[in-house]
This record gives C-alpha cells, structure tokens and sequence, in this order.
C-alpha cells in the first residue's frame, strides 16, 4: 500500500513524495510532535491543518498509559479519537522507556520498567509493542529498540544494536499477523526499522546492512540527539546514509533546530520530528527566517509589528509582538497558544521552502544561505 518516489536529487539532498493509505507525504517533511494526540499549547487538529502539517507523531508509550490503546481501539483507531485524516506516525515506546522509567530490566524478550504515572510494573518487547500500535491504527509504526546513551561502551553498544537486530525480525512476524487479522483498525500500518549503534563508525554500518534486509517500509537513524555533539551527529548521518535503500524514506528521529534540519536533508535524510518548535514556543522562544527570538524580553513591549512581518501563520496575520509579549507575562493561555501555532507554522513552512529548492535545482544554495543564519538571533 506505501510507496515512496524519489522524484529528484541534488547531491544527496532528496525530493521525494510517500503514498500511503491516509493520503501522500511529500518529503523533506517534518512531523509535528502531538505525544498525548494533542500539541502542547492548546493546539488542535483542525489547527494542525491550518498551519500546513502533513503527519501527526503521537507517543506509544504515553498512550499506552493513558487513557490505553484498548479505549483508543475501542473508538475506531487514532485517527477518529483525535479527528485526524492525514497520517499519524507512531513511535515504538523505546525512547520513553530508557528516557522515563528509573528502575527497568532489559532482557531478550523485552523490557520490564514502572509506569511513570503511578509506578505499575509494565512489559514492553516488540510484540507488545505492535500490538500497542497495531490499537492506535498509526499510518506509521516503529520498531521497539533499545535508545543507548551516548557515548556508552562499545561492549554494550554491541549487545545492543545486535538485540535491536532481532527484535526488529520480532516486529515484522507480529505486525504481520496484526494487519492479516480481522478487526485490525488499519491492516495497512506500515513499519519503520530503525538503526542503532552508538558513536561508532563500524557498529552503525554492521546495523544497518542487517536491518535493510528485513524488509520495512522505511529506516530511521535512532539514537541521536541524545547528548552528542551535532558534529558527531552529522558523522553519524554521513556513515550511515550510504548504507541505507535509496528507495525507501529515510527518518532521523528526535531531530531537531532548523540548523539540524537543513544540514541533515544536505546529507540525505526525509522526515523529521522534534518537540522543539512548540517546547521553545511555550517559554517565548520564535524561530523566524531571521534568526531567533525571545518575545519576552523587554526590548518587545511596546513593538506593535508582528513576530515575523515575513511570516503568514495565524499568530503573525492577526497580532502584534506586544500583545502577545504581553499574553505571556499576564499568563493567559493564548499566548502561548499564538506561539506555538507560529513556531509549527515556520517549521511546515521551511519545510515547504526546502522542497520547492529542491523542486528547482538550489538547495545547494539554499543550504549555503540558511546553514547558519537561521541559528542567529534576529537583529529586529
């Protein structure tokens, strides 16, 4: 049911566009982070729609907690919980597990670890994992792996990108007796490997010649974004990109500033996701084509011109920087709201700007034109 095109390439910079059964992502695209299936910020889907995103992310783990992917099911899927009719990605649940839980157990089958919410003991392996998705109905499901810290042992790291390996062989089994069984909310669901292996060079590439050869829909580069340098993840890209199938999307999960993303799409990669433009949003902190802003400081209190005169989003169209600096300190709940909305607004919008580059044979200078400057602050 998905197919992915790879319409045109500059470098190793891809155009590309990916049919699925909840309608078609052109790519470069970046995915807007809703874990609980809703944007932080008061932000709701017919929202999402105005502000031109393509694919929702919702978080596993979370809803697996609350309110439970049973209920979720019970209701008809994600999609019509939320009301959503474009594709919803998945993640597996693996992050929140290394990420949240304090005491867990890693074995073979699975992890072990208390529920952040009220301590009870969960398990979660691949097939659990699938089984958690397969309720949700997601276009898109991830594949349960182990998220190392870096930098970690290479022993362990070892260990673990071989563990990911066979539990992704574990996903595949499950999510295709999911989709063969009657009852399921989207027997379509696509499943997503993703490739592990630290910092090191020799782990990355071992990982990802053995996933590619079971076979996914697409493959993610995980584990990143967590403590390294965006030197070091840029390495990490370089080493693995050439690896990867040319004819499947390419993911580099958790990721990240506007700086990342251009950098990354010159080295390759497809789809994005990050909770950065509405996190930053909800403490004043804007992203515009000239640099950054803090709409808190005081220099914005009596500036009657709106957070970007460039910008189109419904924030920007409607209100000034002062009302909505002001919104802020009189912590009313639609400040942060006209932020959030605007911060989602310029990431769909860059996104945008890197396709039609690419659509026109300059990303090269594009990429040379905003590498750095959108990482700067704005002058005015």
């Amino acid at each position: 049911m998905a197919k992915y095109t790879l319409l045109k390439q500059e470098g190793c910079a891809r155009r590309g566009r990916f049919e699925t059964v909840h309608g078609t992502i052109e790519t470069p695209v970046f995915m807007n982070v809703g874990t609980s299936a809703a944007i932080k910020g008061g932000i709701s889907t017919n929202d999402l729609r105005d502000v031109k995103c393509q694919v929702e992310l919702s978080n596993t783990y979370h809803l697996h907690v609350r309110p439970g992917d049973d209920l979720i099911y019970k209701m008809g899927g994600l999609h019509k919980f939320f009301n959503w009719d474009r594709p919803v990605l998945t993640d597996s649940g693996g992050f929140q597990v290394f990420s949240l839980a304090k005491l867990r157990k890693i074995t073979e089958e699975g992890v072990s670890f208390n529920s952040h919410i009220d301590g009870k003991r969960i398990f979660m392996g691949p097939e659990e994992s699938m089984r958690i998705q397969s309720h949700l109905g997601s276009t898109i499901a991830m594949a349960f792996d182990e998220c190392v810290e870096n930098p970690s042992p290479y022993p362990y790291v070892k260990a673990s990108e071989e563990r990911t390996v066979r539990w992704l062989k574990r996903c595949r089994e499950e999510m295709d007796r999911l989709n063969a069984m009657e009852g399921t909310v989207n027997p379509h669901q696509l499943l997503f490997g993703i490739n592990q292996g630290g910092t090191y060079d020799d782990l990355r590439v071992r990982n990802m010649e053995a996933i590619k050869e079971i076979e996914c829909d697409g493959y993610a580069i995980g584990g990143l974004a967590v403590g390294e340098s965006a030197d070091v993840m840029y390495h990490v890209i370089d080493v693995v990109e050439p690896h990867m199938p040319t004819d499947k999307p390419r993911y580099l999960m958790g990721v990240g500033t506007p700086q990342n993303i251009v950098e990354a799409v010159y080295r390759g990669v497809d789809f994005f996701d990050c909770v950065m433009p509405s996190r930053n949003a909800r403490h004043g902190n804007l992203f515009t084509w000239e640099g950054k802003i803090n709409l808190l400081n005081e220099k914005y209190i009596d500036d009657a011109r709106p957070i970007a005169p460039e910008c189109d989003c419904p924030a920007c169209k409607h209100y000034s920087r002062a009302y909505i600096r002001h919104l802020f300190k009189a912590k009313e709940a639609l400040g942060m709201r006209l932020a959030v909305l605007h911060n989602l607004y310029f990431y769909n919008d860059l996104m945008q700007k890197i396709r039609d580059a690419l659509d026109e044979g300059r990303y090269e200078e594009f990429y040379q034109k905003y590498r750095n400057s959108l990482a700067e602050r704005r002058k005015d």
